[in-house]
């Protein structure tokens, strides 16, 4: 390396150029480099040579294409020279082959053109002569007439030219002389020549040294040792009948083929004259895996595949031996030419492709540069090229072997987003050979496409009391454009609950808010069915193309109602310390007990009481609880249920009226007092309940229909149940006077109702109240609140306020409770009947009431009922007259 390196110094002080010219026609650049130039070692001005002008070389990106092998060489950017970028070593580029030459392409952008620069490697003499081994024997017989000759094995160089020819010298020998003879320009043959006979017994062993030197300057040598022995007997070599035989072989022919049969003959006789076959220890192993020689026959037949792209010809060096001792061989040569046969496709290269291609791109548009080879010769190697199937691309040809994929059609992305295209190349052997190259060509689109959602209106269910950032929905548009004419992005447009007066606006996005990039509807605070119950807004899309566009969609979010309100237990009407209402006389002296007595809410348990009188039939209402539950449908229905006590006791509730009337007569075996523990239960999932507990003072008949009466008349207050006080018993003898009153008007009035029922009695008979009553339809809407339909619409007040609440269910029984107790409890009395009722038990309560009583006096029923007790409220209230401190009330 010492030598290549002082070749190397010789030529790196001026890189010899042999031409640089551009060919017009051709439009080639052709340079020439020393191999083992240093990196950074400048080839040639190509910039200047392509005409380009200063920095317009950087500018057009201009830039080196390898074709299917690694470039040695590369463009300086700044200056646009052709420069070394790594070793350059010919023998391993080209092997043998002269010229060495690099061909590569040049591409400048701006507009796109394609240049051929071909750079030819000079050899340098970087390479010494090498004899296959160290040292060679050779054996002699010592009977070898002068001028015998023994074949060496020359030595190889890597190098070409006059680089690689060689010439031999032999250190001195008085016996032996070395003979070159030239076969042709590049090979010699190499013979070592008996010159003096040989005696073994003077010496038996020569050692010679051979020495081999090429013709670089300067010159480098390679030496063998050759160790000559000297034998016996057989005298006689083996002689070929031709010194070179000359064979042509495709390259397609198959392992094992017989291609040449070799004949030797041996003057000897015995096995001084039996001759069998074999190659020469020189040949290389990759020449016998490539063929194999009959040792007996001498057929010379292949034992591998060939191939005309690597070897075109190869030299074998074949010898015949004897059997003798020692053995004598002879030698020949077999020069094997390989034909070509079409066996290799052709091959396509992509140099360069421009992709996405915009959909609005003008006709004519390059999209890809393509380089085609083969690397069969002839018409084998010639190649044609089309594009399949058709499509909006066609080929141009601009070099040989170099091609332009244009667009020659308009594109539609919202037709085709992407194109597979075919590149096919046909080469011109029989038969041809394809090959297709695909390429994928990405269509680009503009901003035309607005975002659209799946749905116009979304019906969207939330449950009341969710989570803080629970998820309600996704809400989803598609955009058919690409990157960012496709990307979308949510919020919520405009919407909101509030309107008329008192109420204060509030916008959706206080309640809801919309992920930007993924669409969910996410709820920003716990919904409360009670405060909102639908909530309609729109959700705006919007691409971020320019200018962008946008999509709308209307959600329509219903708040699902859940029982997160307990019964809420109502005090009488009125509050409890005034007088009662009509209808509600049964009610009297409720109240609640410990320090929430003065507070009604839902969840609690309270202490109410109420009197009976001994005897009461069954049916007799005593009192009615009195609920409301602030949820909607099923979670506000409520039922009324007996907790304590349990079996036959002598009270009973209605199921869903809250009544507690009596279910048997009342018995002195019932003892003073009665507690009953009543449940007010909502028909939800889980269920919320309420507890009241009602103490029933059974008394007197007098004494429990004064109670009632004082009740209603607003002058009882609300305390304990233990007995009457002073200022009771006082402000009942303030009142006797009207009392007096009271009587003469009822007496009148019962005078008149007798007369009226005799009337009634025996007149035609009017309409039964306790007839069927229409059917109640009840029915559940989307968002799970509770609708009814009846012939009558009514309003139902369950707060002090008279606010109503609509979506109660009422239910019409089809006729009235049974008189008697019964196990199973009928649904919500009829008004019209519950009102008749109410009216009786006014006039038994208190004389004051019959004038409210007279509208249903026409029902036969109900009558006798009110006269009994209207007498019995006079007999009372003129012995309470006599004796007035025993009145209580």
């Amino acid at each position: 390396m010492g030598v290549g390196g002082a070749a190397r110094r010789s030529w790196g002080a001026a890189v010899l150029v042999l031409q640089a010219a551009w060919a017009l026609g051709g439009g080639q650049v052709r340079y020439s480099v020393p191999e083992e130039a240093e990196a950074g070692t400048v080839v040639g001005r190509l910039a200047q040579d392509l005409g380009l002008e200063a920095g317009e070389a950087e500018a057009r990106r201009l830039r080196l294409v390898a074709r299917g092998r690694r470039a040695s060489v590369e463009v300086s950017g700044a200056s646009g020279a052709l420069v070394v970028s790594s070793r350059l070593d010919r023998e391993e580029l080209c092997g043998k082959s002269a010229p060495c030459a690099l061909r590569l392409e040049v591409l400048l952008d701006r507009p796109l053109r394609v240049f051929h620069v071909e750079v030819e490697v000079i050899d340098i003499n970087d390479n010494a002569p090498r004899f296959p081994a160290a040292s060679k024997n050779i054996s002699i017989a010592e009977n070898s007439p002068p001028g015998s000759r023994f074949p060496l094995e020359g030595a190889s160089d890597a190098d070409i030219g006059s680089n690689a020819q060689l010439s031999y010298k032999l250190s001195s020998s008085v016996h032996f002389a070395l003979d070159v003879k030239s076969k042709d320009i590049n090979k010699v043959s190499v013979a070592l020549v008996l010159v003096q006979p040989l005696d073994r017994e003077s010496l038996s062993e020569h050692r010679l040294v051979l020495t081999a030197s090429d013709g670089g300057r300067p010159a480098l040598t390679g030496t063998v040792q050759l160790v000559i022995s000297v034998l016996d007997a057989n005298d006689n070599a083996p002689q070929f009948n031709q010194s070179v035989y000359k064979v042509q072989l495709p390259e397609d022919a198959r392992p094992g083929t017989v291609f040449l049969q070799l004949s030797a003959t041996d003057k000897d006789e015995g096995l001084n004259g039996d001759v069998y076959y074999d190659f020469t220890e020189t040949i290389s192993d990759e020449l016998k895996e490539l063929f194999v020689i009959d040792r007996t026959s001498g057929e010379v037949r292949t034992a591998g595949k060939l191939d005309f792209e690597d070897f075109q010809a190869y030299d074998i060096e074949v010898e015949a031996r004897d059997r003798g001792i020692p053995s004598l061989s002879g030698h020949c040569s077999v020069e094997l030419e390989v034909l070509d046969v079409n066996d290799n496709a052709p091959e396509v290269w992509v140099t360069s492709l421009s992709v996405p291609v915009s959909e609005d791109a003008a006709l004519g548009t390059v999209v890809a540069l393509l380089s085609v080879s083969d690397r069969d010769s002839g018409p084998n190697g010639r190649v044609r090229c089309a594009v399949r199937p058709p499509s909006p691309f066609g080929l141009v040809a601009t070099f040989a072997g170099s091609y332009s994929l244009v667009l020659r059609e308009a594109l539609d992305r919202e037709r085709v987003s992407e194109y597979e295209v075919e590149v096919r190349a046909e080469d011109g052997g029989a038969p041809p050979l394809r090959a297709i190259r695909g390429l994928r060509v990405p269509v680009s689109d503009v901003n035309d496409n607005a975002p659209a959602f799946a749905q116009a209106v979304y019906t969207v269910l939330a449950r009341e009391n969710n989570a803080a950032g629970a998820e309600l929905a996704r809400l989803w548009a598609r955009d058919p454009d690409e990157a960012g004419n496709g990307r979308v992005s949510y919020s919520v447009a405009e919407g909101g609950v509030g309107s008329g007066s008192g109420s204060v606006w509030r916008p959706a996005s206080s309640y809801v808010s919309v992920d930007a990039e993924s669409g969910r509807l996410r709820a920003l605070r716990p919904l409360d069915y009670e405060e909102l119950q639908v909530l309609q807004f729109e959700v705006r899309a919007v691409d971020a193309g320019e200018p962008p566009l946008c999509g709308n969609a209307t959600v329509q979010l219903f708040v699902v109602d859940e029982n997160d309100n307990a019964p809420a237990l109502l005090p009488p009407a009125g509050g409890g310390t005034g007088p009662w209402a009509a209808g509600e006389a049964a009610e009297a002296g409720w109240r609640a007990t410990g320090s929430a007595a003065s507070s009604w809410s839902s969840g609690s348990s309270w202490s109410l009481w109420a009197r009976a009188a001994w005897g009461a039939p069954a049916g007799q209402v005593v009192a009615k609880i009195r609920a409301v539950d602030a949820d909607s449908g099923y979670n506000a229905w409520l039922r009324y249920e007996l907790r304590e006590p349990r079996g036959d006791g002598p009270f009973r509730v209605g199921l869903y009226s809250g009544e507690v009337s009596t279910a048997r007569a009342l018995e002195e075996a019932d003892g003073p007092r009665q507690t009953l523990l009543i449940v007010v239960r909502d028909h939800g999932e889980p269920p919320r309940s309420a507890t009241a507990t009602l103490s029933v003072s059974l008394v007197e008949g007098p004494e429990a229909a004064l109670a009632v009466g004082a009740a209603l008349s607003g002058s009882v207050g609300v305390g304990s149940d233990s007995g009457p006080s002073g200022a009771a018993a006082a402000a009942a003898a303030a009142t006797n006077v009207w009392l007096v009153v009271a009587i003469c008007a009822v007496s009148s009035l019962l005078v008149l109702a007798v007369v009226l029922y005799g009337a009634g009695r025996w007149a035609p008979r009017a309409a039964v109240l306790a007839g069927p009553a229409p059917a109640t339809l009840v029915c559940a809407s989307e968002v799970g609140s509770w609708s009814y339909s009846q012939r009558h619409s009514r309003s139902l007040c369950v707060a002090t306020d008279g606010a109503g609440k609509s979506d109660l269910m009422v239910f019409s029984p089809n006729c009235p409770p049974p008189p008697g107790p019964g196990p199973d409890e009928t649904p919500q009395d009829p008004p019209a009947v519950l009102d008749t009722v109410s009216a009786a038990h006014q006039l038994m309560a208190f004389p004051s009431f019959l004038f409210f009583s007279l509208p249903f006096l026409s029902s036969h029923s109900l009558l006798p009922i009110l006269c009994v007790r209207a007498t019995f409220s006079i007999c009372v209230l003129m012995w309470d007259f006599v004796t007035p401190s025993t009145l209580v009330f």
